[in-house]
């Protein structure tokens, strides 16, 4: 049923006349309190001044991760560049437990040399430094590597800033028509590009777990249809397009399967297919119940999903080889829309209860259940790969946007984008 490198170039013909991107502007709007102070001095600079200001990008993203407050560059007391411009007692005096400094350089204004370094304020070390020569064009990526450097560095986890997010964008045309997009951009919302357009809706964007190809389900033949796209060369193939439902695409750990909802037998199942041979396998088999929404365990050997096989969604585990599902979710009449951290040790999901949807987290050991949020409009739930943060579809004043908040739900973020309505969120893996 895989149909080879099926061509982009007339169906984006059609929708040429549509260049505008979706910006997504990032908003905190809560859980900064106890976040830890930091100085990041903006960058010194020579020769050919670089087409972006690195310091402010890493300042930025460490402020929206809700862990790092920076000082306000009013604030710095000093610019300096490297150790030996520091006075480390001036900077005690701000209270600042961290002190970040760097340089950037060039000769030709198209290659750039960058270094910087990270200082523990009270002990006058050196925490972390680096050099890099980067062309124009990587700048603001080495900027968000920077970020996550300090952010490991301090709270000894992983950073995600260097990773995309990838989401659907809904335009209203004058008409009543409604013109979509499938959409990539950095974690903080910046460099934006078009993966789809389509007058059909896109949903259900899933990340390979290279990073490098992304899995949808488009409407633009008439039908659901489940493609996979190279995101570099925007090479697609169709994988699924059986009579009834296509949906719900979701990558194994190795990159090798792709879990899916499938009704070609007559009923919603979970079904396994292997890219390389297109051999298709059947996983769930009961035709009493709706089973969708499959994710993998960080194992590659066991599925979770949502079915209403005991009479509410709620949330199963099955062996990827098929076999009797165990149901893991029992607080709550609703629950669906299941993703796993990648140390397989929470799961996020809609958390349903009188007619209004939450995203909530489960520990899967212990079973512990706790409602991270308080709109009541709130799906598509999506785990950051350090599993800290989860990006999530809402609604606020009528209209869909996307939204993040941290698994102790004290950190909240709106991502809001002008014009449009914005749904159908994917985190990224981390980016090699």
């Amino acid at each position: 049923m895989i149909k080879r490198g099926l061509a982009l170039s007339w169906f984006l013909m059609i929708f040429l006349s549509w260049q505008a991107q979706a910006e997504l502007v990032i908003e905190i709007t809560g859980g900064t309190e106890a976040a830890l102070p930091i100085a990041v001095v903006p960058f010194g600079n020579e020769g050919f001044a670089a087409p972006e200001d690195i310091s402010a990008v890493i300042r930025n993203d460490l402020a929206r991760s809700g862990r790092f407050a920076p000082l306000p560059e009013q604030d710095l007391i000093s610019s300096p560049h490297e150790k030996s411009d520091i006075n480390f007692m001036d900077w005690r005096l701000l209270r600042s437990e961290g002190l970040l400094v760097g340089k950037v350089s060039s000769i030709d204004g198209e290659t750039y040399q960058v270094q910087f370094q990270l200082f523990d304020v009270y002990k006058g070390k050196q925490l972390v430094g680096k050099r890099y020569q980067v062309p124009a064009s990587g700048l603001r990526r080495l900027a968000h590597q920077i970020a996550d450097q300090v952010y490991q560095t301090l709270t000894g986890e992983m950073g995600v800033f260097s990773t995309r997010l990838a989401f659907v964008t809904v335009l209203k045309n004058t008409d009543g028509t409604k013109r979509y997009a499938l959409q990539v951009s950095d974690s903080d919302g910046a460099n934006p590009r078009t993966v789809l357009q389509s007058r059909q809706p896109i949903l259900s964007p899933s990340w390979s777990p290279d990073g490098e190809r992304l899995s949808y389900v488009s409407f633009e033949n008439g039908n659901a249809e489940v493609f996979v796209q190279e995101m570099r060369s925007g090479r697609r193939d169709s994988i699924a397009a059986f009579k009834g439902i296509n949906s719900a695409p979701a990558w194994s750990p190795d990159g090798l399967k792709i879990a899916l909802t499938l009704s070609k037998s007559g009923n919603s199942e979970i079904y396994i297919l292997e890219l390389a041979s297109g051999k298709l396998s059947r996983v769930t088999h009961n035709s009493q119940a709706i089973d969708t929404e499959a994710v993998w365990m960080p194992n590659g050997r066991e599925l979770l999903f949502t079915s209403d096989r005991g009479g509410r969604p709620q949330i199963y585990k099955v062996s990827a080889d098929g076999g009797r599902a165990k149901r893991i979710t029992f607080e709550g009449r609703y629950n669906a829309s299941p993703d796993v951290s990648a140390d397989g040790r929470m799961m996020t999901m809609v958390y349903g209860q009188n007619g209004q949807f939450y995203i909530a987290v489960q520990d899967l050991e212990t079973g512990a259940v706790q409602v991270l949020t308080e709109t009541g409009r709130d799906e598509s739930p999506s785990f950051a790969p350090n599993g800290r943060m989860i990006l999530y579809a809402t609604e606020k004043n009528g209209k869909a946007e996307l939204a993040a908040v941290s698994i102790d739900g004290r950190i909240h973020q709106r991502l809001g984008e002008s014009g449009r309505g914005v749904r159908e969120p994917a985190w990224s893996p981390i980016r090699k």
